[in-house]
């Protein structure tokens, strides 16, 4: 069983942490997905335990530079948990990615990611 921690935005403006588990069938798709979106939004070198995971989400942001060369490394690392799974870039002026990826279920998850 995997368990991960993810934040949730609560209609209040506050955030909460919130348990990701494996399911009871045993699939872990959430804790993939959420695992995904927290180490495009982790800085570089910032995890203690995974010096690798993580883009300079500062530094792009400073000089307008797209970290495509981190979210590729990000996206191999993360493909062989899902069917399917492309992060694009959109055109802002800040650094964003689409992600689209199938699950392992069949599911079909899009999402926008602000770095």
């Amino acid at each position: 069983m995997l368990r991960i921690w993810g934040r949730v935005y609560n209609p209040d403006g506050t955030w909460t942490w919130q348990a990701v588990e494996t399911t009871p069938d045993g699939n872990n798709d959430n804790v993939y997905i959420t695992n995904l979106i927290q180490v495009l939004k982790l800085n570089l070198n910032e995890s203690p335990f995974y010096a690798t995971y993580g883009i300079p989400a500062y530094d792009s942001v400073v000089t307008q530079v797209f970290p495509d060369y981190y979210v590729t490394l990000t996206q191999n690392k993360f493909s062989g948990y899902f069917a399917s799974l492309i992060v694009n870039k959109v055109t802002d002026p800040t650094p964003t990615y689409n992600i689209r990826l199938t699950t392992n279920a069949g599911a079909v998850v899009t999402t926008q990611i602000p770095v």
